[in-house]
């Protein structure tokens, strides 16, 4: 079998999440809002899981939480009921919101439809070329009187660049308190934190965040989501109309099985993540030297940036072309040139990579190499001898 790097776009679902899954089928299979014994017990699994996925956020309010299909919807929600809320308010003005220039599409392309429609104001603020991430000072210059958003990703799902969200919350935290006092509205901060969870410690109370999009199979649990809203500042707008499910929040019956799947993996992020960091490190730094020693063209993009993800190598090879080594090396390595879900037809390299300062010949040249919960030294020396051969070879 060919060796799986890519666990930025997705990872299996855990063994114990897979059983969680399949016991819940059995057993929790009636509709959480019926009254009766069979919908109850279904009910109780839901509040179980709920309180899990509180927990691995650092949340002690799992009414905090509304599951969701997964981090697009989360996302979505989130924008979407901040503009609404501003707008409920302020019913003649623009809302305005502020993001990075290197977003997921998932956030990205939904604010662009709303500025084409004349909906809201935008604001993107460029990374530093030097770094790969914002400068909280520039982020805060572009606040305004209608401002309604700030939406920041955590961490970013292909240079592995964490950003400061924590510094931005506790800025904004302090600019929300002399708003109030002057009577204008507050700012709610959103962090898609999909790329984070499960490779470094995620706490919505340190990161001072009002919205956190959780995303599953970013950390061996299904392909389904949640997201975290505060109380009093997270307000939520529902997208869909119908029943009152998820607390009248989200409607739709809520898919039982995978919501407890989703918490199985949200214990098991809880319980062990410390010892997962370190192992992704490990691996990850390993990956580095072998590639380093036997590649002579090798780069590690992103070698001078402290806060990356453990797990995370932004890999150039130059003089080569990415998607070319990934195609000659088809059936050894899986792997990734750009995030998964726009990995295609890009043939001057990846936009986020060249904003966050790489020049098109390195970005042309990048492969995105992501450890995992169980990559094995075994399979980083694999890995790295098959990129040898293929670039070595292309040297020759």
């Amino acid at each position: 079998m060919a060796i799986y790097l890519d666990y930025n776009a997705t990872c299996p679902m855990d063994p114990e999440v897979i059983e969680a899954i399949q016991r819940s089928c059995i057993e929790d299979w009636g509709n959480p809002s019926s009254s009766y014994q069979t919908g109850r017990k279904a009910k109780s699994a839901l509040d179980k899981a709920r309180q899990s996925v509180a927990k691995m956020i650092g949340s002690n309010d799992p009414s905090q939480i509304t599951f969701v299909s997964g981090g697009t919807e989360a996302n979505h929600l989130a924008m979407h009921s901040s503009i609404e809320h501003f707008k409920k308010a302020n019913p003649t003005v623009k809302p305005h919101v502020i993001t990075s220039n290197i977003e997921h599409v998932a956030t990205d392309l939904p604010l662009r439809k709303w500025l084409a429609q004349g909906v809201i104001e935008l604001t993107l603020v460029e990374v530093c070329r030097k770094k790969g991430s914002l400068n909280v000072e520039d982020v805060m210059a572009e606040i305004k009187s209608n401002t309604c958003l700030i939406t920041i990703m955590l961490a970013n799902n292909e240079t592995g660049i964490i950003q400061p969200i924590k510094e931005i919350g506790d800025r904004l935290q302090v600019i929300n308190g002399d708003r109030q006092t002057q009577g204008q509205n507050q700012i709610p901060f959103h962090t898609d934190a999909a790329q984070a969870i499960g490779k470094i410690p995620v706490d919505v109370d340190i990161l001072n965040v009002d919205y956190l999009t959780i995303v599953g199979h970013k950390f061996y649990g299904p392909r389904i989501g949640a997201l975290y809203h505060r109380q009093g500042t997270g307000t939520i707008y529902p997208l869909f109309l119908g029943g009152g499910q998820e607390q009248g929040l989200r409607a739709g019956t809520e898919n039982t099985p995978m919501i407890m799947g989703l918490g199985k993996a949200a214990d098991l992020v809880v319980a062990g993540l410390d010892k997962d960091m370190d192992h992704l490190r490990l691996r990850r730094d390993h990956l580095i030297a072998v590639l380093q020693k036997s590649c002579l063209t090798l780069s590690d993009n992103f070698a001078h940036v402290e806060n990356r993800l453990p797990n995370t190598l932004s890999a150039s090879f130059g003089g080569c072309i990415g998607h070319d080594i990934l195609t000659k090396c088809q059936g050894q390595i899986e792997a990734s040139t750009t995030a998964a879900c726009h990995s295609h037809g890009i043939a001057s390299g990846s936009p986020v990579l060249l904003k966050s300062g790489l020049d098109p010949e390195a970005a042309l040249g990048t492969i995105r190499l992501s450890v995992g919960r169980h990559t094995t030294q075994e399979e980083i020396e694999k890995a790295a001898m098959a990129l040898k051969d293929v670039v070595n070879k292309d040297h020759q």
